[in-house]
């Protein structure tokens, strides 16, 4: 189902403003979907996910998390390094009111959601300890292991690339399962961003399955939480 989206303005609970960019599907929606960006802020590629999202039922939501430290900045895929360096600039608390602010944007009594790429893979695992949500959902996420300590509040959904030797090596794909037994983990032939359809990183055969298992395992989920 085709779906549009457009650009809205978020007050956070700190009274700070941000930009975040919704979609909304026809109808009733299934739930709520806050998507948490990879370090190259709020991208195109990241919008048409959201509307993706939204013709599937969710009302989707990607807040620009960039915003806290330099307002509007999208940092093109070939430059790694400036993404990577604005990215370090963001405060764990800061983060986790925009994300609240998100999620209270699209919660209509029938669940939210978090979808995590790069980054926000690893930011999905953090919050899901420290919110209420219905689910979460990590694409080989960051910094894994240094958010295992506070257990997610809420199933969860892990995606891994088994050639994403950086970011999810066999031992980090380990200690996930170990700490967290009752999460579904699925390994794939690829790498890191797999699931990236603006970059050369992007593997089919990877992305499609992903895409079916992420969203059943939204769908079943949200089955049950309607209010």
């Amino acid at each position: 189902m085709a779906t549009t989206g457009g650009m809205i303005t978020l007050t956070t609970s700190d009274g700070f403003t941000l930009e975040a960019y919704i979609a909304a599907p026809e109808g009733e929606a299934k739930g709520g979907l806050v998507v948490i960006q990879e370090i190259f802020g709020l991208t195109e590629q990241l919008k048409s996910v959201a509307r993706a999202y939204a013709g599937d039922g969710y009302e989707t939501i990607v807040p620009a998390l960039f915003d806290r430290v330099s307002p509007r900045t999208v940092v093109p895929f070939d430059d790694p390094d400036a993404a990577r360096a604005l990215m370090m600039r963001l405060n764990g608390d800061a983060v986790l009111r925009d994300v609240q602010a998100a999620v209270k944007k699209v919660d209509r009594g029938r669940g939210v959601s978090l979808l995590g790429f790069c980054w926000g893979g690893g930011q999905a695992l953090r919050i899901a300890g420290l919110m209420d949500l219905t689910s979460a959902v990590s694409y080989y996420g960051t910094r894994l292991t240094g958010h295992l300590g506070t257990p997610p509040k809420c199933p969860m959904l892990f995606h891994f690339g088994d050639a994403d030797t950086m970011h999810s090596p066999p031992e980090v794909i380990r200690a996930v399962r170990d700490a967290l037994p009752d999460a579904e983990c699925h390994v794939y032939a690829a790498g890191h961003a797999f699931a990236n359809d603006a970059r050369k990183t992007y593997v089919l055969e990877a992305a499609i399955p992903a895409r079916e298992r992420t969203l059943a395992f939204l769908d079943r989920h949200h089955a049950g939480s309607a209010s």
